[in-house]
């Protein structure tokens, strides 16, 4: 009896203890921000032959609920088979998400800013060898009363083509943590605010990503080009 009682016990303890196990590993996986994802992005002007342009954005990100501070990597890469010459990274905020910094980059000027977006800033990513990739730390808050998107466009160095372009594309939750110390965000995600009242507000739909582009604009929407802003501002800019 007490050798089959000890049995039974070391067994209960080893079934605890792989429990725990398996509690703290999900609570690692919880935590980790996950892999980069390219949802939203779309090729615009055509790149060189041997060149193939995209970015990435984390699959989450956290917002801290008293600050409404969060940070975001956004990642260019070349997944081509040739260097992709001397091409830029724009990061650009809209709505709830504000870029305050990125590090490495240079804020873009009020006037040079697209249509409907409150802050950006412009990455000299230089000459991108094949296969390669390259990493900005951002730095930007998140209203949570708010919707909130980001856009990542690349292009030449000059601006006067748009190779890839990553949105604007929304971060949210359909599931507020109003009393957490931080709110975990999903990319491609509509936001529902935690505000009172935020079920009210205008949601980050496909339809609101559509900037006003006029005549010319409407007609690339109907044609699928919807919110390809950067390269139908460029001749208002000149």
């Amino acid at each position: 009896m007490s050798s089959r009682r000890t049995t039974i016990i070391a067994g209960s303890l080893l079934t605890a203890s792989f429990s725990a196990v398996m509690i703290l590993s999900g609570t690692a996986v919880a935590e980790d921000q996950g892999p980069g994802s390219s949802k939203g992005g779309k090729a615009v002007d055509e790149a060189p032959a041997g060149v193939k342009l995209t970015t990435q954005l984390p699959e989450s990100i956290s917002v801290d609920n008293s600050s409404q501070k969060t940070e975001i990597t956004a990642t260019v890469k070349n997944e081509g088979t040739k260097e992709s010459g001397d091409i830029r990274l724009l990061v650009v905020g809209f709505d709830g998400l504000t870029v305050n910094g990125v590090k490495g980059c240079s804020a873009l000027a009020e006037g040079d800013l697209p249509e409907g977006s409150n802050s950006g800033f412009s990455c000299a990513v230089g000459n991108l060898a094949a296969g390669k990739s390259k990493s900005y730390d951002v730095d930007a808050d998140f209203d949570l009363s708010k919707t909130g998107k980001i856009c990542l466009p690349v292009q030449t160095s000059d601006g006067a083509k748009t190779f890839w372009q990553q949105g604007p594309v929304p971060f949210g939750t359909t599931n507020p943590s109003p009393n957490a110390p931080a709110t975990p965000l999903l990319l491609g995600t509509d936001n529902t605010p935690v505000a009172p009242g935020g079920d009210e507000l205008p949601r980050t739909g496909g339809g609101s990503d559509v900037l006003p582009l006029g005549a010319a604009g409407a007609a690339l929407v109907s044609a699928g080009a919807a919110g390809l802003w950067w390269v139908h501002r460029r001749p208002q800019q000149r």
